[in-house]
């Protein structure tokens, strides 16, 4: 048999559910799924393939998995920083979404989201934002995979400015998007239970469930949130959403971090899925989401880095750094969020909370070809006792040498092959020129 692609001389990082690690590995790739995954041999040849890629003895694992984007707020990445969450997004991020989003801003700042992505290693992403249309349009452009939901909420909204048409204008993106490539999954993506009333939340999950798709929410995010939905609802806001009948295995809830023993409870009985942004969240002073008690309760736990305004960047290497430090220190112990448990939640567990775990998030024979190959013939990376160990604790994004999606190599020797990146940076260093000078003279800044 000849393969289309033959990956050889690196260190495999399967992410099966053995957690096999190879030496010496190699990897058969033919149109689009992974074939074989095995160690090589010395005294034998290599299949033979129409392409052969050496790894180098470079790490060959995964592509990573980012359970939570607003892609194109790479625009606004360090606009307002070292601001409370309420004023930063009532005073800035919401004012300026209403002045500066256009179906053409969206796609220029969604195409700078998916060049960054793909560089620093991840292949797939969730995402939640308004004209998902246009989001969806660059996401196909640059070969990223890309669960997308249309965002809903009940005021007026970039590209939607009937909020009764919120419902509605999310199920024509559904139907638009559903069978276009099966590199694009669309979703429906409820802001949060304080934006969206009652009717908005049921209809919307309605909709989600008619079609088999994930309904993406913010939940339990603030102090504040959990205060008004107490005051509102006289319950918790994971309550509040289990009694409306927002909850089950096709719900991903963002944040999850204002959590008691029964909401963590509920969402493992629910088998809803949590997206945890432990960057985001230290940054705006959220809190900090109790992870490790949802891990143990059973629940899916993905990472995801929310959007640049607020972390400021996609790179999934420094959110699994983050995510493993954060929990040791804030429980005092140093066992807690191990490196193994860290590196499955952005690969095979993000895979499972987004509902891709049949197709992505470990290298295993029959799977789509997702892989990415790391560089780590490096200072910061030698000496290499533990590779797990380097992925969390010492590997960036920029150590990322080539990344494929179901095949299709996308950067090869740290070169974005879809896209024009030198021309994506232009436009949005000119935007973001024009809305600084905006900015200024309306002196929000």
């Amino acid at each position: 048999m000849v393969f289309d692609i033959v990956i050889h001389n690196g260190l495999i990082i399967t992410l099966n559910s053995d957690f096999d690690i190879i030496e010496n590995g190699v990897v058969c790739i033919t149109k689009g799924k992974l074939e074989r995954i095995e160690a090589g041999a010395n005294d034998k040849p290599l299949p033979e393939a129409k392409e052969i890629i050496d790894a180098n003895g470079g790490i060959i694992m995964p592509g990573l998995v980012n359970t939570h984007t607003h892609l194109p707020m790479t625009l606004f990445r360090g606009l307002a920083d070292d601001l409370p969450l309420s004023l930063w997004l009532d005073e800035f991020i919401f004012p300026c979404e209403a002045k500066y989003l256009t179906p053409e801003t969206v796609r220029v700042g969604t195409l700078l989201a998916c060049a960054e992505m793909l560089l620093s290693g991840t292949t797939t992403c969730c995402d939640g934002y308004f004209f998902e249309d246009d989001v969806a349009s660059a996401v196909y452009k640059s070969g990223i995979r890309g669960v997308l939901g249309q965002g809903v909420i009940d005021f007026p909204a970039p590209g939607v400015p009937d909020p009764s048409d919120n419902i509605k204008n999310a199920v024509r993106f559904v139907e638009k998007w559903q069978n276009v490539s099966p590199l694009i999954t669309p979703s429906i993506f409820c802001h949060s239970p304080y934006t969206c009333c009652q009717e908005t939340l049921k209809k919307a999950k309605a909709a989600s469930d008619s079609k088999g798709l994930l309904f993406q929410i913010h939940a339990a995010e603030t102090k504040s949130e959990y205060v008004r939905i107490q005051s509102e609802q006289h319950t918790t806001p994971v309550k509040y959403l289990d009694r409306i009948g927002s909850l089950d295995e096709n719900t991903l809830i963002v944040h999850g971090i204002w959590l008691d023993d029964d909401d963590i409870e509920i969402i493992a009985k629910r088998r809803s899925k949590v997206s945890h942004n432990p960057q985001s969240n230290m940054k705006l002073a959220s809190g900090v989401a109790p992870v490790p008690s949802l891990i143990t309760a059973g629940v899916t736990v993905g990472l995801g880095t929310d959007g640049c305004a607020s972390n400021n960047d996609l790179d999934l290497f420094r959110e699994m750094d983050t995510a493993a430090k954060l929990h040791k220190v804030n429980l005092m112990d140093p066992t807690v969020m191990d490196a193994v448990t860290v590196l499955k939640m952005a690969t095979r567990e993000g895979a499972k909370a987004i509902g891709l775990d049949n197709h992505i998030g470990s290298l295993e024979p029959g799977k789509q070809a997702d892989v990415i190959i790391l560089d780590t013939d490096k200072p910061h990376l030698v000496p290499m006792y533990e590779p797990v160990s380097h992925l969390i604790y010492t590997a960036q994004g920029s150590d990322v040498r080539d990344v494929m999606v179901a095949g299709r190599i996308l950067v090869r020797n740290k070169n974005l092959l879809t896209l024009d990146l030198e021309d994506i940076l232009e436009r949005v260093t000119r935007l973001s020129g024009y809305i600084k000078k905006k900015l200024k003279v309306s002196k929000v800044i």
